[in-house]
């Protein structure tokens, strides 16, 4: 047999065993859903000075995790600010009044990822941050949230089934336009989420 036809019959070969082989596909970005009772949304302001927590409740959650490359991870969030709380009834009152939340034209509050930065380690914690817009009372500014992404304690490496999210970070509420009761209630609210998404499917 000559060269040419062996070689021919090697390349041949080698063809077919390239198509029949199992294809490495791009891996896809798991959706994930929250879990309501592991979920915690509180902020902390200050008023006459002390410091009072309240919670707003989640109304809506897309959630979006690329295990292979966790920069492309995603997440819009929507928070239910007609039914925020805080400690004190006055103080709820007074946080859906026209001049703070104003929850009877804006019921919503909604964050809403642009992009993310890893930690120094490459992973979704120890100094990573999330970058995005902020939508409250119809104004939409940039927010950056300090982040961490956890699995759950005691399961493998691999096993990102049931994942925990803490988000926390601060906001000029005056930059939003709820300036209500300046000499009661400071200008700076932070934010601290605590919340367990499953992934779908």
């Amino acid at each position: 047999m000559s060269n040419h036809r062996m070689h021919r019959r090697s390349l041949i070969a080698c063809l077919a065993a390239s198509l029949l082989a199992p294809q490495r596909l791009p891996a896809a970005i798991l959706p994930y859903r929250l879990i309501p009772d592991a979920t915690d949304v509180r902020f902390t302001f200050r008023l006459s000075g002390q410091p009072q927590q309240g919670r707003i409740p989640v109304r809506a959650a897309r959630i979006r995790i690329d295990p292979q490359n966790l920069a492309r991870s995603q997440a819009d969030i929507t928070l239910d600010a007609s039914r925020a709380r805080t400690g004190l009834i006055f103080a709820t009152e007074a946080l859906k009044s026209p001049g703070v939340l104003n929850t009877a034209r804006f019921p919503e509050i909604r964050f809403r990822s642009t992009g993310v930065r890893l930690g120094p380690d490459g992973r979704l914690s120890g100094g990573a941050q999330i970058g995005g817009e902020l939508t409250l009372r119809g104004t939409t500014r940039p927010l950056t949230l300090q982040a961490a992404l956890y699995r759950r304690p005691g399961t493998a490496a691999s096993d990102l089934r049931e994942l925990d999210v803490h988000l926390s970070g601060s906001l000029s509420r005056a930059a939003f336009g709820a300036t209500g009761y300046p000499d009661l209630v400071a200008d700076r609210v932070t934010l601290a989420i605590k919340a367990r998404i499953r992934q779908e499917g």
